[in-house]
């Protein structure tokens, strides 16, 4: 009878920013389908989900990848339901309002390889700073790329388990690296960005480091980092007119403590008006404009004002389905011109 490892992953109920967790299911016979994958439950008490008087928390599998690292083995993404079945308040996903898949994500995810033994990036020396930005952003050689033999193992991975990166580059500060994600549908976007923080955290584990998501680990004249959620629908991908994209975008201004308020903790760090931001109680948008909030793509303007829109205010600690849902709450209120 062959065995099957089932690695089901779900996101804990901790404040204000939500940790990955894990444990495997053995099963038998597995046909290496989502609806195979059964119910199971956890003890939310051990992740401030639930009390211990009443525990149990309930795991709904919703997507499936194979495991590149491990035979015979699949990750599991899952949410988490109360114990009658009903989304539980920290399941975010459950809030995303795009049954018909309309709108896609591309997030650009920024973090920090983490020296645990310094508690500082990897490439930063045990006391004072590396020299400063410039050299490592897309660096090459010893002296500016720091770890990338953990960042090519994590991108090979997250290949073999399907997940669709689009690209990867060492980031502006020592020891910062990104990856980009894109699919078409906000669950299924948000699915695959915490699948590879998953495998992220797990290849830097097997070499003894960390990975920092916060937004600003280092202070002082360093970029933070960030996870730049690029949108579209139906309506940006054929507008055909500037108009239809300024009021989308002068959509956002009215919004702007809810949309803080979901794009990760610790963000007012980062979002200072310098280091390629926009001060966080501001807003802007233009084509082009890093510093702005929402950044309008000159391939969307060269396109024919057919394309999609880039909102920089999320942190690379934010959750992807309270990011999501965010925007797709504004962007379906917009007063678009008829």
């Amino acid at each position: 009878m062959a065995k099957t490892k089932l690695e089901y992953i779900w996101l804990d109920g901790y404040k204000p920013t939500q940790s990955l967790r894990s444990k495997t299911k053995i099963v038998s016979d597995f046909d290496g389908t989502l609806e195979a994958c059964p119910m199971w439950s956890f003890d939310g008490s051990s992740t401030e989900q639930a009390d211990g008087s009443s525990s149990d928390c309930l795991l709904k599998p919703v997507a499936l990848f194979p495991d590149p690292a491990r035979k015979n083995a699949f990750l599991v993404m899952t949410e988490v339901l109360s114990a009658d079945g009903s989304a539980h308040e920290s399941n975010a996903r459950a809030t995303i309002d795009d049954e018909d898949d309309d709108f896609w994500f591309g997030f650009e995810q920024e973090y920090f390889l983490w020296d645990p033994e310094t508690n500082r990036p990897l490439g930063f020396p045990a006391n004072g700073y590396p020299g400063p930005q410039g050299p490592y952003y897309c660096g090459v050689g010893a002296s500016n790329a720091y770890g990338r033999e953990i960042i090519e193992e994590h991108l090979d991975l997250c290949l073999e388990a399907g997940i669709n990166v689009e690209g990867i580059n060492a980031e502006v500060a020592a020891g910062q690296w990104e990856f980009q994600i894109f699919a078409k549908g906000a669950r299924s976007a948000g699915d695959q960005i915490w699948v590879a923080r998953y495998l992220m955290e797990r290849t830097a584990e097997k070499y003894g480091m960390a990975i920092n998501w916060h937004p600003k680990p280092i202070k002082g004249d360093w970029n933070g980092s960030g996870m730049h959620a690029n949108f579209s629908n139906g309506l940006l991908r054929e507008a055909g007119d500037k108009a239809t994209y300024d009021a989308i975008c002068s959509g956002f201004e009215p919004y702007i403590k809810e949309h803080i308020a979901v794009y990760g903790a610790d963000n007012d760090q980062r979002l200072t008006g310098a280091h390629e931001t926009q001060s966080i109680d501001k807003f802007s948008f233009g084509v082009s404009d890093r510093g702005a909030s929402i950044r309008i793509p000159i391939a969307t303007v060269e396109n024919g004002w057919k394309g999609w829109l880039e909102d920089r205010r999320p942190a690379s600690n934010g959750d992807p389905y309270k990011i999501a849902a965010r925007i797709i709450k504004t962007v379906k209120t917009a007063a678009v011109p008829a």
